[in-house]
Parts: C-alpha cells; structure tokens; sequence
C-alpha cells in the first residue's frame, strides 16, 4: 500500500468519527430545544376560551308587563281619559256651526266642555258683524270632528294635548275639506275639568293656571 492510499483511508475515518460525533450532538441536543419551544407555540386557530362569567349587576325592580305609570303622574288614569275625551269632543265643536244658527247657540255647544269665559270669547268672535254677513252670504256650513295626536306637557293641574280637527265645510254649495293642529289645555279644578284655552298648536302655549 502506498502513501496515498494510507493518506485517504485515514482522511476517511477521520470523516466518519466526525459524522458520528455530529449526530450524537444532534441526538442529545434535540430535546432540548423541542423543550425550549414549547412555551412559545402559537395557539391554533380553532382553539378558544370559555367567555368569562358576567359579573352580577343590578337586578331590575320593574315588570314592564305590570307597571302603572299614572302612579307616577298627578293624574288618575279616570282623569287623564276624561280630559282627552274633552279636548277632543271641545275641538270637534269648535269646528261645527251653521249659518243659520245664533252666536248663542254656538256657545251653547261649549257648556260642559270649555271654562266660561272661554266659551264666551269663542261666541264673541262668531258674532262679529262682518264674519256673520260673510256665513250668511255664503250659506256657510261646516262640520267638525276632531282626533288627538300627543300630550305636548302635562303640569300639576293640566294638560296640554295637540288634537287634529277637520272639517268638511259648504260654501255657496261647494263642499271642501281642511284641518289644522291645535293645542288644547285642560285644566282640574275640584272635581270638574274644562278646556281653559287652545290655539294653533305651532304658536306655543302655556299650560299649568294654578
């Protein structure tokens, strides 16, 4: 055998124990690192946590199914569809009258339903001379009826609710219709309610007299 040939065996069993030793060091090292790892695993995307338990809150004392509210405001549930009932009916006479009926039955249609004085003026404005002459020359009929919208406020002794009237009016034998929103005040006194003022319901309005 010459040089070379020794030379080359050499060099390849020096190869070989180098190899091995590599693979021992890799052997024993490997756990190591699958250890080292482990706590920096990404989560997978299918895994979730349980939703943490709601801390207790404030339990509700109300039962919508069973709630007063009138016993909340300073009218009874009887008063408070009393003066809507009145608001109403008061709207749907203001809006009738008839050419050939006197300023004093026009009036009349108010008692019960309007406080005197208020009644008073409504006839005083049908009385006037000129708007007389204009329904009687026009042969003016017109029919109210009336239809409540909201309460706009309500304060200790009144209430204020916007009510619709309509009328289907006759002039000169043409019949036509319009309707207008108003605001009407009810108003306790004692133990009776009247309708103590109304108007256009977009001008504003006072409510509470007392």
């Amino acid at each position: 055998m010459n040089l070379t040939d020794r030379r080359r065996k050499l060099l390849f069993a020096g190869l070989v124990v180098l190899l091995a030793a590599v693979g021992v060091y890799l052997t024993v090292a490997a756990p190591s690192d699958e250890s080292d790892d482990e706590p920096q695993a990404r989560p997978t995307a299918t895994a979730s946590q349980p939703p943490a338990s709601p801390p207790p809150g404030i339990q509700s004392t109300v039962n919508p199914d069973d709630f007063d509210v009138y016993r909340l405001l300073p009218f009874s549930r009887r008063e408070f569809a009393a003066a809507a009932d009145l608001a109403q009916r008061f709207v749907a006479a203001y809006g009738t009258y008839r050419y050939d009926e006197t300023p004093q039955a026009y009036v009349a249609k108010f008692a019960g339903l309007a406080t005197d004085d208020l009644g008073q003026r409504l006839g005083e404005g049908m009385a006037a001379p000129a708007m007389v002459e204009e329904h009687r020359k026009e042969q003016f009929v017109a029919q109210g009826a009336a239809s409540l919208d909201e309460v706009r406020d309500i304060e200790k002794n009144s209430i204020i609710f916007l009510v619709t009237g309509r009328r289907q009016v006759t002039r000169n034998g043409r019949t036509s219709s319009d309707s207008k929103q108003y605001a009407v005040t009810v108003t306790r006194s004692g133990g009776s309610m009247r309708v103590y003022s109304f108007e256009p319901a977009d001008a504003g309005q006072a409510g509470d007299t007392g």
